[in-house]
């Protein structure tokens, strides 16, 4: 804890000194730095990767080092060629966003003998024994919030029911997918079992509703596609949608369906991210939820793991038993998501600094 002290006030500090001072110093401050820290993120389709980008930037920058960050888009090999590149620059660490989990073990061996160490950013990599820590928030609480979120909007602890449910999930390839989906479906199973829900197209794995890179459009046509052979004039009462992306595909197809009249309103539809777009369909009652989850708070993080790490000290870690990424236990740092609707989005978002009520009502 008294690193991690010692660690906020420095930024802090650092933070008011650059304020302060001119471009020149600042500058001059980078260049005598403490070394280059290669950041590897997945992709700009999702405005979320843009600010965790920006975020980790900035507060690797005022601690005085250098950062090179690389965006793949969503192309498995472009991140491993840009990885790669950066052992060869010989980066001081690396913080990467993977887009497959599975598919760094090589190029992140390479970084081992290179003595580079690598920090895992919000997605689990799997199947190396090369990763030295990971930051991330409680997956499977997300999951909880999106489930619960659709209990308490059905009433489905008195209600008699029975509703129809459609579910999706996130890319099979991604880690935190599972996660997601496991926390929802601890809450709705139950209900599913008991009738109280209907899932009508029979689709209730991982396997079947996971949306490959986490495409909008994907989960766009597949919602489409189930409303015409499953639904005919059957209404749907839920989607779990696992992020805001996909949420707003799966809108797009409803209210191509003919959702969002008084004949036929629109279903409980969860999300993920707090994206400026989704928070604004929740200010319009057209999206029920989404999770929120401070990427600025995880940056921190991240950045105080990989100081500490290159200043051979350990950094601060909250979970040491949940996360084994299929060759060993990866010590974590988990951070807490917070439910976000349209009772709660302007004290949680606006009063907390994320967004502006300009930004929202624009």
């Amino acid at each position: 804890m008294a690193r991690w002290v010692a660690w906020a006030a420095t930024a802090a500090l650092l933070a008011t000194t650059a304020a302060c001072g001119s471009e020149s110093d600042t500058t001059a401050a980078a260049a005598a730095g403490q070394g280059v820290i290669g950041l590897a993120m997945p992709t700009k389709t999702s405005e979320r990767w843009i600010a965790d980008g920006e975020n980790m930037e900035k507060q690797f920058q005022l601690l005085g080092y250098r950062t090179d960050m690389q965006y793949a888009d969503d192309d498995i090999q472009r991140q491993v060629d840009q990885i790669d590149a950066m052992v060869d620059a010989k980066v001081s660490a690396l913080v990467i966003g993977a887009i497959d989990g599975t598919a760094l073990k090589s190029v992140l061996a390479k970084a081992a003998r290179a003595d580079i160490p690598v920090i895992a950013y919000d997605r689990l990599i799997r199947d190396s024994g090369d990763i030295a820590y990971y930051a991330t928030f409680d997956n499977f609480k997300v999951g909880v919030q999106q489930g619960n979120t659709i209990v308490e909007a059905l009433k489905l602890r008195t209600a008699k029911g029975p509703f129809n449910i459609e579910l999706f999930a996130g890319s099979p390839d991604d880690n935190n997918a599972t996660f997601f989906f496991n926390g929802a479906m601890s809450v709705l199973k139950p209900y599913i079992s008991a009738g109280k829900l209907v899932v009508r197209s029979g689709e209730t794995k991982f396997e079947r509703v996971g949306t490959l890179r986490w495409e909008n459009a994907v989960a766009q046509k597949r919602m489409a596609a189930l409303l015409k052979s499953d639904y005919g004039n059957a209404r749907v009462d839920a989607v779990l949608a696992p992020n805001d992306g996909i949420a707003r595909g799966i809108l797009a197809s409803l209210e191509e369906a003919g959702y969002g009249t008084k004949a036929r309103p629109l279903p409980v539809l969860t999300g993920q991210d707090a994206e400026l777009d989704s928070v604004k369909l929740i200010a319009e009652g057209r999206q029920t939820e989404t999770v929120y989850k401070d990427t600025r708070e995880l940056a921190k993080v991240a950045v105080q793991m990989t100081d500490a790490v290159l200043s051979d000290e350990k950094p601060m870690v909250n979970d040491t038993k949940q996360y084994h990424n299929g060759v060993e236990i990866v010590p974590t740092f988990l951070l807490q998501p917070v439910n976000v609707d349209k009772s709660n989005y302007e004290r949680v978002l606006i009063e907390g600094g994320y967004y502006t009520a300009e930004q929202i009502a624009a």
